[in-house]
């Protein structure tokens, strides 16, 4: 994540789908106040200190679903609510219309955080809004294909 041309967040997810299509596994978080590493705030992995694997996607979502994103107690406790399975939009990566998923996410830890994000089909995340008390949001400008190395 990045604020006024500075790096403020890196976040290494990984992922693996289960039998039903699920996908999400875990995420190493880096916060960041002026090139320096100042914590590791929401980090986890399911099946480490008593975290649960969560879905960042449901494989078959429909209206009103209600899927744990990611959960370690106190750690991470994202959620996610299906709000739609017809949205449209575009991004500088491109246009989808008609089958966009949209999630609206929240958190136990960051009750007044409320963020909508929409997925496209065979790309994933390409739009996320801060709707109250977190960021501004972010679009999908590019996707590169091929493994880089931490």
């Amino acid at each position: 994540m990045w604020a006024k041309g500075a790096l403020t967040e890196d976040t290494f997810d990984w992922y693996a789908q289960d039998r039903a299509g699920n996908v999400y596994m875990g995420e190493n978080s880096t916060q960041y106040k002026a090139g320096v590493v100042t914590g590791h705030e929401g980090s986890w992995e399911a099946g480490v200190n008593g975290a649960k694997p969560g879905w960042v996607m449901e494989a078959h979502p429909k209206v009103g679903d209600r899927y744990r994103q990611e959960y370690l107690p106190g750690v991470a406790e994202d959620v996610g609510d299906v709000l739609s399975l017809t949205e449209s939009v575009t991004v500088p990566y491109g246009s989808w219309s008609g089958n966009v998923l949209r999630t609206q996410d929240t958190s136990a830890l960051e009750p007044t955080r409320i963020e909508n994000k929409l997925y496209a089909l065979r790309v994933g995340d390409v739009k996320e809004e801060g709707i109250k008390g977190g960021t501004g949001g972010s679009v999908l400008v590019s996707v590169s294909h091929g493994a880089t190395a931490r």
